[in-house]
């Protein structure tokens, strides 16, 4: 049967074809066991690495809050600390002004001693001079109580000179109550200058400060030294009177140990830019430009050793500074200096 045999050889293909075919999904089905299996060991892998991650994050996490608790530990010791030092800094400013202070005043002693000490001796010497002639007066009225005539009171009169005893009666009352008025004077003056009643701001002419400074710091000064004055037409400011008057004193004094035998000192006061300046200068030695950035410094001086405590200007320029103000300085060695003070009319 031709068709037959003809039809015998498709079986066989269609056997192959399956068997083909179920080879295929076999290598697929293993293709894809291998694929799983590969994808559970790396997500396996990654759940390992991941929790291993998360863990170590835990501990860096538990690690960082420690160490946030002792930064802030340390931050708050840190802050006592700071506050305790700033303390003691303040402390020890204070201490640093009230020794300037007091080297200001014992400076002040002599001269002011001095000056009140010249007055008191002619008054004390016109008193007795006074009591002499009083008992002289005296004696003539016990005369006249005896009965004295008037020729003999006329005698009397010319032999113990009762007429040039009372011209300088009245001339000695006089110079006593000049000088007396030279020591209230005095007095007034360094009440201004140390301001002990007075420990507000207050409104005060820098002006007067200056001229009451002046008449106090002129007992420091050698008696050739030339001192000038300019007071300007200058409105008065909130300021710290006393503070101010031991600033001006500090730039006098150390202006005059600047200045040789016939030295100048010259301070003027004007209005410049909405502020008042100060302008102190003299004809002294001057100060090298190297050194003038350090003139501020506390303790730092270029006079002898026990000459001075290096804290005058250092104390004024931070009393100049709580004003609002600044102080600027012009010098060159042999030319003298210049320093120029300047005060807010409106102070922050």
């Amino acid at each position: 049967m031709p068709l037959r045999g003809d039809l015998e050889p498709l079986g066989y293909l269609e056997a192959d074809a399956d068997e083909a075919r179920l080879s295929a999904a076999t290598e697929l089905l293993e293709l894809l066991l291998r694929s799983n299996i590969r994808y559970r060991i790396a997500s396996e892998m990654h759940s390992e690495v991941v929790d291993e991650d998360y863990a170590e994050l835990q501990r860096k996490h538990e690690a960082l809050k420690e160490s946030e608790e002792r930064y802030r530990s340390l931050s708050e010791h840190l802050e006592q600390r700071v506050q305790q030092q700033v303390k003691t800094i303040e402390q020890a400013q204070r201490q640093l002004y009230q020794s300037e202070k007091l080297a200001s005043v014992g400076q002040l002693a002599a001269g002011v001693a001095h000056e009140i000490n010249n007055p008191i001796s002619f008054i004390s010497s016109n008193l007795r001079t006074a009591l002499s002639y009083l008992d002289r007066l005296k004696a003539l009225g016990e005369r006249l109580k005896q009965g004295m005539d008037s020729e003999e009171a006329r005698r009397y009169w010319q032999d113990n000179g009762l007429d040039f005893l009372l011209k300088d009666f009245a001339e000695l009352l006089d110079e006593s109550q000049g000088g007396a008025g030279r020591i209230a004077r005095i007095v007034s003056d360094l009440k201004g200058f140390t301001r002990i009643d007075h420990v507000d701001a207050e409104m005060e002419d820098l002006n007067r400060i200056i001229e009451q400074v002046l008449n106090i710091a002129r007992t420091r000064f050698a008696p050739d030294i030339q001192v000038d004055f300019t007071a300007g037409d200058i409105p008065a400011i909130r300021c710290y009177p006393g503070q101010l008057g031991q600033v001006f004193y500090n730039m006098l004094l150390n202006a005059a140990q600047s200045v040789s035998a016939d030295g100048r000192i010259g301070i003027a006061t004007a209005m410049q830019e909405g502020a008042i300046r100060v302008q102190i200068e003299d004809n002294g030695v001057g100060i090298p430009a190297d050194l003038q950035e350090r003139i501020f410094e506390p303790f730092f001086t270029t006079r002898e050793v026990g000459q001075g405590t290096g804290l005058g200007l250092t104390v004024s320029n931070d009393i100049v500074r709580a004003h609002g103000g600044r102080i600027e300085l012009e010098s060159e060695p042999g030319k003298g200096a210049r320093f120029t003070l300047y005060f807010p009319l409106e102070q922050g």
